[in-house]
């Protein structure tokens, strides 16, 4: 119907083009060549295109997008043309003196923009040299809706086209794009062209355009040059990123059955910051901000270097999951992040087993899905997107987490090689292309010789959290049979209306067999052999909570030891969750995690102390706080005794990860031993900027910060003024925000009013205070909205602000944020706030459910 009435309207100057969503594709794109000349010093630019248009259907007007450009000519086909732009709907409608024929045009514009502070469209990023001298980076950030803040555009992602780029630069700049520079000109006023060689077909989202003092490492990879692009002095710490995108380049040409189809793929270090994003998959010109790609070795931890590779793994997925094939609107962003999500998973298990990725999942991307999944405020994975901000919005854990947990279980059902058969045809047939989410079904039915809708569709068309629960087993014969009912896990009551779902799983039974069922409606009688303790969701691969009969779950908690590792981490996380939904008490929950002893796996201590982290959260400010941090104190601090706090050689990277989290948990819980090691080593950075350990430096600034005295605050300030490192220095802007202490959160806020930090670092900070004092956060932002909104990125608007005020207790925040949603953002993009709202509501829920479980549990102990 969009496209109906969007042909309609082609002929007319009316808005509701953009109100249905979709430009009209009466005329479209088929090649853009763009010249550039960027001003860094006085933050603007100019730029001129002549696009080679094809013409659908004759017509008088012709409608594109472009936001904050001043248009100063428009031809077409080489004779002058009238343009009237709309700033408010970002539309561009040029009107011809006669009606154009149908077939290949050419269209020009000349203009002139500027270049922003934060990421969006063409911006600069400010940053200090090694040699403490001042330096700015330009870069561009087009997803999802700002390519039209570069050049006038078809700024939708099914306008594919081919681009040819040329920027001006300074003399001593390097310039870099999606493509190879096939010449650079030295100019005579000393500055340099570059022209860039013409992409292939691509979304306008994917151009990049960067340029600055930076420099250029590669290595070779086939037939593709893998380059990392970073400020000059650090390029050597991208040596562990372009030694991950090799062996990641290999495995994925191999996975889609697709080379990687262009002749480089470089990786641009950005040391900068976004509320919004960490890293963007521009077709053969990723940007990363600098802490997402190079490897400190002397500040960084061996979380920092998973991270890395993960968010490498994660970026190099979209070039074949979005920029090979992309979703034709972003409805189906999920083709894009999901996917990506999933496949930097996959990838990493394949090639770095030691990490057990696969089973980390389960106790983090699966809960942190499921914990937004299971509210009022949930919505399907494919949704309808019409509005800038309800693009922006779409980029959430539905999309991502749950998108990921969802193709996994795909996977898991159809089994890999059919999966990846599927997949693979999935790309061959659509590259270059656009697609929506049946054309993925289509492909994997095909594969798998039987139709995967019917499950898919339950899973992708309707938000929400399946709960299977074993209503009894018997045992005859050495078989067991099970009876199973389907029904929905939800944290308030919106989320627990019935909801149907086919759910697919694997029933097996401990030292038996195991059978796969599909499980829907009230009774599915599911036969396994072997009599032993019966295991719902082995491995979990299904996205589902599990809940057991008594009998089932005693059994479980006496061979809890017995359970292979995923299922361990599933259990303590359904656990945790049934208690805090009401489907159980969580005297379960303690039963199940007083059988992680000593000789556990790192990621089941991991999953514990995420738990009491988790309790402490529900009674902030609360006399239980003070008695969950002494309870943590007890339970963790023989588990950091056994590891060590210091780093050994050779250790597994899992412990350098647990050390990480122990440390943080005990400093900030108040561990005397660890505040005092804080407090000796930040004492050291006024004379040795790298004087703390890699392996625990942010957790050991983390504690320092928590608990810093007035005088240990001061003595941060001046050490953040200091550092150098853009990475370190970001990292300090937000620990000056993190002191427990009131009056420190006021100097913090205080800073937001002046040259101290950056635009960019000044979002970061506030976000920091609101992480222990929420109300002070929000109240701050709500009288200070024009400051607020000079550094938050529009993109982000609808949800940063009510954002700040999500960990607040106070019964009268929910009033404040709708009140503020209502006077500054319009009924479309009020979604954020209604997550935000939701989320207070089941976490004031759950405190009151769990509250008299946690005092008995405090109480024995």
């Amino acid at each position: 119907m969009k496209l109906a009435v969007a042909a309609l309207l082609s002929l007319t100057v009316s808005a509701p083009a953009l109100a249905a969503g979709q430009l009209p594709k009466t005329v479209v794109p088929i090649l853009y060549d763009i010249n550039v000349k960027p001003d860094a010093k006085a933050l603007t630019f100019t730029g001129s295109e002549t696009v080679t248009v094809d013409v659908k259907q004759a017509t008088q007007t012709i409608q594109l997008n472009a936001a904050g450009l001043k248009i100063s000519s428009a031809t077409f086909d080489g004779g002058a043309a009238s343009f009237k732009a709309d700033e408010a709907s970002q539309l561009l409608t040029v009107t011809l003196p006669k009606a154009a024929s149908v077939g290949r045009h050419t269209l020009t514009f000349a203009w002139s923009g500027t270049i922003g502070r934060s990421a969006s469209g063409l911006f600069a990023i400010d940053y200090t040299n090694t040699d403490g001298s001042a330096a700015r980076m330009l870069a561009t950030q087009f997803e999802a809706p700002d390519a039209r803040r570069f050049a006038p555009m078809w700024d939708e992602p099914s306008f594919k086209a081919k681009f040819r780029l040329a920027a001006t630069a300074p003399g001593k700049d390097l310039a870099f794009s999606n493509m190879p520079a096939t010449s650079v000109t030295k100019q005579a006023d000393g500055t340099q062209l570059y022209r860039f060689g013409e992409t292939p077909v691509m979304s306008s989202y994917l151009l990049f355009l960067g340029m600055g003092d930076m420099e250029r490492k590669t290595v070779q990879a086939g037939n593709t040059e893998i380059g990392i692009i970073s400020r000059r002095g650090v390029v050597d710490q991208g040596d562990y990123a372009l030694a991950a995108a090799k062996n990641l380049l290999s495995y994925y040409n191999d996975y889609f059955g697709q080379p990687y189809p262009l002749p480089k793929m470089d990786m641009i270090a950005g040391p900068g910051s976004s509320q919004f994003f960490g890293a963007m998959e521009n077709w053969g010109a990723i940007f990363y901000f600098e802490n997402e790609l190079l490897f400190d070795a002397k500040r960084a931890t061996e979380s920092n270097k998973q991270r890395i590779y993960t968010v490498v793994a994660h970026e190099m997925a979209h070039q074949w999951f979005g920029d090979l094939v992309t979703m034709a609107w972003w409805d189906d962003l999920w083709l894009n992040e999901g996917f990506a999500s999933w496949m930097e998973g996959k990838s990493s298990s394949d090639l770095v087993p030691a990490w057990k990725s696969d089973a980390a999942a389960v106790s983090s991307d699966r809960e942190a899905a499921m914990g937004i999944d299971a509210t009022a405020a949930t919505h399907p994975i494919i949704r309808k997107v019409e509005t800038v901000d309800q693009i922006g919005e779409a980029f959430d854990g539905i999309t991502y987490s749950k998108g990921q947990a969802v193709i996994g279980m795909l996977e898991s059902t159809l089994g890999p090689d059919v999966f990846r058969q599927g997949i693979r045809s999935y790309m061959a047939k659509h590259k270059y292309g656009n697609t929506v989410t049946e054309q993925l079904w289509t492909e994997l039915s095909a594969a798998a010789g039987k139709p995967v809708a019917e499950i898919a569709h339950d899973f992708t068309l309707q938000g929400g959290v399946p709960l299977v629960t074993l209503t009894g087993a018997t045992c005859s014969g050495g078989t067991t049979t099970a009876t199973l009912a389907q029904g929905r896990f939800g944290l308030d009551a919106a989320s627990k209306a019935p909801q149907t779902w086919h759910v697919p799983l694997v029933v097996a039974t401990l030292g038996g067999g195991q059978s796969s069922a599909i499980v829907t409606g009230s009774a599915t009688r599911v036969t396994v052999k072997g009599c032993g303790t019966l295991v719902i969701n082995r491995g979990k691969g299904s996205y589902t909570r599990v809940l057991y009969d008594e009998a089932g779950h005693a059994a479980l908690v006496r061979d809890y030891a017995k359970l292979d590792l995923a299922d361990r981490l599933g259990t303590i996380g359904d656990d945790f969750a049934l208690a805090a939904g009401g489907y159980q008490d969580l005297s379960r929950y303690f039963a199940v995690t007083a059988q992680v002893g000593a000789t556990a796996d790192l990621l089941e201590w991991s999953s514990v102390a995420g738990g009491l982290g988790s309790l402490a959260g529900l009674y902030a400010h609360t006399p239980l706080e003070t008695q969950l941090r002494t309870r943590s104190l007890a339970i963790l601090s023989p588990v950091l005794a056994r590891i060590g706090i210091d780093a050994k050689p050779g250790e597994s990277p899992l412990v350098g990860n647990l050390r990480e989290t122990l440390v943080g948990v005990l400093g900030t819980s108040g561990d005397p031993a660890v505040m005092a090691r804080a407090r000796t080593y930040v004492a050291a950075l006024a004379k040795d900027s790298t004087a703390i350990p890699p392996a625990i430096r942010q957790p050991i600034l983390a504690t320092y910060a928590v608990n810093a005295t007035p005088a240990e605050w001061d003595a941060l300030l001046a050490l953040t003024k200091a550092e150098t490192s853009p990475v370190a220095k970001n990292r300090f802007v937000s620990l000056l925000g993190s002191a427990r202490d009131d009056a420190l959160a006021t100097r913090a806020l205080a800073l937001l009013k002046t040259d101290t930090v950056t635009t960019p670092q000044k979002a970061a900070l506030l976000k920091a205070v609101a992480g222990r004092h929420p109300d002070m956060a929000f109240d701050w932002a709500v009288a200070n909205k024009a400051i607020v909104d000079g550094f938050v990125e529009e993109s982000s608007r609808s949800g940063y602000v009510v954002g700040l005020g999500g960990g607040s207790n106070d019964p009268a925040m929910p009033g404040k944020i709708t009140a503020y949603a209502a006077a500054n953002l319009p009924e479309a993009s009020r979604g954020g706030s209604r997550r935000v709202i939701s989320a207070i509501a089941v976490r004031k829920a759950a405190a009151e459910r769990l509250r008299p479980a946690v005092t008995q549990w405090l109480a024995r102990r």
